[in-house]
């Protein structure tokens, strides 16, 4: 233990805390503190309590009785935490003043660490810690904050003015000299809401250093930094509020880098970095498969472009060229770079990204600003159309800031891309992430040597791949397993099938047995056993057997209608040798949001769409998504042959269900369990807003006289996810509970007289037999601005949807009984969308699959890739 007591006592750091209402975390905060090696007799602990309403205001109380020597406990009105720990910093006496937050976790030798360096370096202006990150679900703690690189090689002082990449900003985690807090008038900005105050705060600290600041990095001192499993804390929910994207840029960023102008010229590069890192985050929250908000969904997204186009012009470009601090995509910087310029642009280059080696084709990109650049493209010299293109327009925040143009042309020529009379040369990206610029005349050379096909590779003893799969890889390919060759592979869900793969897999072997069509499920399920007992034994493959990855080392075509991570790329097979068939996404269901930040990243093959306004959204221009009528075709769901077959069969007299089905959060959505796509039960799920806003409609009296006036059933059917809570709801003895195990569901759909549903694509299936439909949206805000996957895109409820859309339980209820006296079939304006939605229901979906499946692997002639593929508006 460190003694700096000698002498009248000293308080060497004062931890200033500003707490509102975290009572279930408090205990955890209080006894890492007292937990400490340092001697407490030179802490003070000022926890300033902002006006909680929960339990906190007893707890600390009782923790300042029971150690006055230690804790002071200062209560204000609600203000914010800025102004609570303003004025904790009134009545703080240490040397040195830190702000740990009181649902965080200090490390048993946090203090002493920080003293020893302070010992060790006394001219340091600054310390900072390393921040680890504590699972408020698992209790796991990890070292993967972002900024963790930060602390690499040990604690150390670091100049800023020489390691420009290395800044701080996290107040919880640093320790500031306290007299230079008052020699400067700092203090934390109240008005800079929803975050940001820290970073403010240590950079005008910084900025205000008598000499080059210096800054202690000390990595052996852990702050255990919570994300909270309900997402609650201010750094988690801040991409809801709209002042983040205009006060914090205004008053925080364009501020502290004016202030820099001002007074040197130009802001220091480690400034600067420090504001890159910030707006990365802007673009990153944009870019995945949901989000919680964005400039447009919080209404001034005007108002973030124009700031952040003044923000922009403070910065370097040889800085933002540079950045490195945070793993920052190509896109993003040439976005800052000349998004916000007068001048169009266009990048000085062709990127050849991906090569078809089965049709002879290459995909180049490239990317522009304002009007779109004159465009030819030459094979061996003469001007020719690319066989597949299309502009996707790139946008954050509720702007197209870019677009990128996308074109598949023959890999089997020679070929020249000229825009605005200039030729480009063509860059490919390599793994390693070195760079080979490329002649255009060179294009054909380097594709064909990338088409080459080798023999499978056998891991090495040092790839950690166990002797028994490396010898799987040896004789995947020989005469004892020439069964597999050339396989399709076909599955729905690890754990269970009915989906459209299982209906594509059915075709294939009644159809079509020149093709060499397998199944994969987990062995001992219901749908195993069904599909075992309906003669298909023979073709079953159990997931994860040895079996299975003998035939996935076989396999030409994975087929599924999920493009989660353990389908598309498992990563027993991936192990082995990575992925070596083509994917076709077969889908779940009918797009109608924008899942462009989940499916642009993967690689598909063969994309399976249902509607003409489905296949445009995917492959037309001035979408979001990156894929072309190449992948794209217009054939329908292979399952919606089948449902078409029961929904003409069952009678209107026979529609016996009043079918409830709603779909799941991602809020109330805990992870997949490891390698499977099972989940549990979120612990919050039954007190959510969502089970009692169903349970509502569930339980209403007037829905259950009107069934029974008619010699209906309620049944509740919830999506997948959440089939796990069935068992623990206890539901009305008039609600039937249904389940997507075990039961044939097309039958349930056709036994509809009303499906009541709130955003699930299930309503197409409804739409496609022509079953009444009602829309239940109590939080169509939050879900439709970003807070579940997807994103608004070109399907709006209340223009396109097949039924009326409700926003509370009581006009859901009202809405279904209306339905149900109108009839069994939909009302007329809801009928003609139906028929405009699909306007072939033929019966042949898994045959035009079928056919684009085999249609992929067609190699092209290079006239043939010089024809262009028109976008289809039907089915052939």
């Amino acid at each position: 233990m460190l003694d700096v007591n000698a002498g009248p006592r000293r308080i060497e750091f004062s931890l200033v805390s500003a707490v509102y209402n975290v009572a279930r975390y408090l205990d955890d905060f209080i006894t890492s503190v007292e937990a400490q090696t340092f001697d407490l007799s030179a802490v003070e602990v000022i926890m300033v309590d902002d006006g909680s309403t929960d339990e906190t205001s007893q707890m600390l109380k009782a923790w300042e009785v029971r150690r006055p020597d230690l804790v002071t406990v200062l209560t204000k009105e609600n203000g914010g935490q800025a102004s609570a720990r303003n004025l904790g910093i009134e009545q703080a006496r240490g040397r040195w003043v830190s702000f740990p937050d009181p649902d965080d976790v200090l490390a048993p030798d946090y203090l002493e660490r920080v003293a020893r360096f302070i010992a060790a370096e006394p001219d340091v202006d600054l310390v900072g810690c390393a921040r680890w990150v504590l699972d408020d679900a698992s209790g796991r703690l990890t070292d993967t904050h972002p900024l963790r690189h930060h602390f690499a090689g040990g604690d150390r002082l670091r100049d800023l003015e020489e390691n420009p990449q290395h800044f701080y900003g996290s107040a919880p985690v640093a320790f500031f000299r306290r007299q230079r807090l008052d020699d400067l008038g700092l203090r934390f900005d109240a008005e800079l809401r929803p975050n940001f105050e820290d970073g403010a705060l240590c950079v005008r600290y910084l900025l205000g250093s008598p000499g080059r600041p210096r800054v202690g990095f000390v990595g052996s001192a852990h702050y255990h930094y919570r994300r909270r499993n309900d997402a609650t804390s201010t750094l988690q929910t801040s991409l809801a509020h709209p002042g983040r994207y205009t006060d914090v840029l205004r008053d925080g960023y364009l501020a502290v880098l004016q202030e820099a102008v001002d007074e040197r010229g130009v802001p220091p590069e480690w400034l600067q970095n420090h504001i890159l890192y910030e707006l990365s985050w802007f673009f990153s929250s944009q870019d995945g498969a949901s989000s919680r908000g964005s400039a447009e969904t919080a209404g001034v997204a005007d108002e973030y472009h124009r700031l952040l186009g003044h923000i922009r012009r403070l910065l370097e470009d040889d800085v933002i060229e540079a950045f490195t601090v945070r793993p920052m995509k190509r896109i993003w910087k040439d976005i800052l770079l000349h998004s916000y310029a007068d001048a169009p642009w266009c990048t000085p280059y062709v990127r050849v990204d991906r090569t078809d080696a089965d049709q002879g084709l290459t995909r180049l990109v490239y990317h522009y600003t304002g009007d779109a650049p004159a465009e030819r493209v030459l094979v061996n010299g003469v001007e020719m159309s690319p066989r597949h293109a299309k502009v996707r327009d790139i946008a954050y925040h509720g702007r197209v800031v870019m677009r990128e143009r996308v074109l598949w042309v023959t890999s089997r020529a020679n070929v020249r891309i000229v825009l605005d009379g200039r030729r480009l040369p063509f860059r490919f990206d390599q793994p390693s992430s070195a760079i080979t610029w490329l002649k255009p005349g060179r294009v054909r050379s380097e594709v064909a040597a990338r088409e080459t096909t080798h023999p499978m590779d056998v891991p090495s003893k040092a790839s950690g791949v166990s002797a028994g799969d490396r010898a799987l890889v040896r004789i995947a390919r020989s005469r004892l397993f020439r069964k597999y060759a050339k396989a399709w592979v076909l599955m729905d869900r690890i754990h269970d099938a009915d989906d459209s793969a299982e209906h594509l897999f059915r075709y294939l072997r009644d159809e079509r047995p020149d093709i060499n069509a397998w199944f994969v499920l987990e062995k001992g399920t219901a749908d195993w056993k069904r599909l075992d007992s309906d003669g298909y034994g023979d073709r079953l493959v159990a997931h994860g057997s040895r079996d299975w990855k003998l035939l996935m080392l076989n396999c030409r075509h994975l087929i599924s209608s999920h493009a989660d991570h353990p389908v598309v790329r498992p990563s027993a097979i991936m192990r082995l040798t990575g992925q070596r068939w083509r994917f076709t996404f077969l889908q779940h269901g009918v797009i109608k949001d924008d899942l462009s930040g989940w499916l642009n990243p993967k690689s598909i093959d063969v994309f399976v769409t249902s509607t003409p306004g489905e296949h445009a959204s995917i492959a037309g221009d001035h979408t979001p998504y990156r894929f072309t009528t190449k992948e794209a075709v217009l054939t329908g769901l292979p399952r919606f042959d089948r449902l078409r077959e029961i929904g003409q069969r069952v009678a209107p007299d026979d529609r016996d269900l009043v079918l409830v089905v709603p779909t799941w959060r991602n809020w109330l959505q805990p992870p997949l369990e490891e390698g499977s796509q099972r989940r549990s039960v979120h612990p919050e799920l039954f007190a959510s807003e969502f089970m009692t806003s169903w349970r509502a409609v569930l339980e209403s009296e007037e829905l259950a006289q009107a069934c029974a006036a008619q010699g209906l059933k309620i049944g509740f059917l919830p999506h997948p996810n959440l089939q796990p809570a069935l068992e623990q709801m206890q539901l009305s003895p008039h609600v039937v509970p249904l389940s997507y195990h075990g039961q044939d569901v097309q039958e349930i759909f056709a036994r509809a007289a009303v499906l009541v549903t709130d955003y699930s694509s299930i309503a197409f299936n409804a739409a496609y037999i022509d079953r009444p439909v009602v829309y239940f949206q109590f939080d169509q805000e939050r879900v439709l601005n970003g807070g579940h996957v997807g994103r608004k895109g070109y399907f709006t409820y209340e223009r396109d949807g097949f039924g009326p859309v409700t926003y509370d339980a009581e006009a859901a209820v009202k809405e279904t009984i209306t339905s149900l006296t109108h009839g069994r079939d939909p009302r007329p304006e809801y009928a003609a969308r139906n028929a405009a939605t699909f306007p072939a229901r033929d019966g042949r979906c898994r045959e035009r699959v079928t056919a684009a499946i085999e249609a992929s692997t067609r190699r092209l002639t290079v006239a043939e890739a010089a024809e262009p593929v028109q976008t289809a508006v039907q089915p052939a």
